[in-house]
């Protein structure tokens, strides 16, 4: 659905970087899932079966789950990331998803995939730290990703109840008007390549022109 036309629902794949049932980011994915504007569709892939990451199985033994995983991406307008922060810094379970994705690196699934990302925490900086390690590693993908607004959930404790329902409306207002910008910045990327792929088609057309 990468080339739909405007108008048309794009299709995100969320992914929250946590394997506990009970964890914020998941229930901070699920909320989005349920706040996307008319224009916006989240489809959420879980990690719980991809393996660690293993260079010698990425080939003809790569694992079905890495499979799914990169198709799933690969295939979507927008990508969306949850993390959670341990230690000041992405969690494993994270960055290992991201490794899988980025190989092999010269088709990879993270190349140009507009990318928006969140998370939540019990602390006051609701994985500030994380995010932006996870911005550094995608200078190597190639992967745009929003600058703003920053969705940084902190003193998630109180702003999700019992059952993982985000109850805090300000909170759900703010995520609200986050995907609605994410929709509109994923279609300004998709002009800005459709663009450039443009003007290279072209420039090569002219340039077997003057040749011939």
């Amino acid at each position: 659905m990468t080339d739909q036309s405007m108008g048309d629902v794009l299709r995100v794949v969320g992914i929250a970087g946590s394997l506990r049932r009970a964890s914020y980011n998941r229930a901070l994915l699920c909320a989005a899932q349920q706040l996307t504007p008319p224009s916006l569709v989240i489809e959420i892939e879980v990690l719980d079966d991809v393996p660690m990451f293993n260079a010698d199985l990425d080939g003809a033994d790569t694992p079905e789950a890495v499979i799914r995983l990169r198709g799933a991406v690969r295939e979507a307008d927008g990508l969306l990331l949850v993390t959670p922060e341990y230690n000041h810094g992405v969690p494993g379970v994270m960055k290992n998803a991201i490794d899988w994705l980025s190989q092999p690196l010269a088709q990879s699934a993270l190349d140009g995939k507009p990318t928006a990302l969140m998370g939540a925490s019990s602390g006051a900086a609701g994985t500030a730290r994380g995010q932006s390690q996870l911005r550094q590693s995608f200078v190597l993908t190639n992967t745009p990703s929003m600058l703003r607004p920053e969705v940084l959930v902190g003193r998630a404790q109180d702003k999700f109840d019992a059952s993982g329902r985000l109850i805090d409306e300000p909170t759900r207002r703010f995520l609200r008007g986050f995907l609605e910008q994410f929709a509109v910045w994923i279609e300004q990327q998709q002009r800005a390549r459709d663009a450039t792929l443009s003007g290279s088609i072209t420039g090569a057309l002219a340039e077997r022109r003057r040749e011939g």
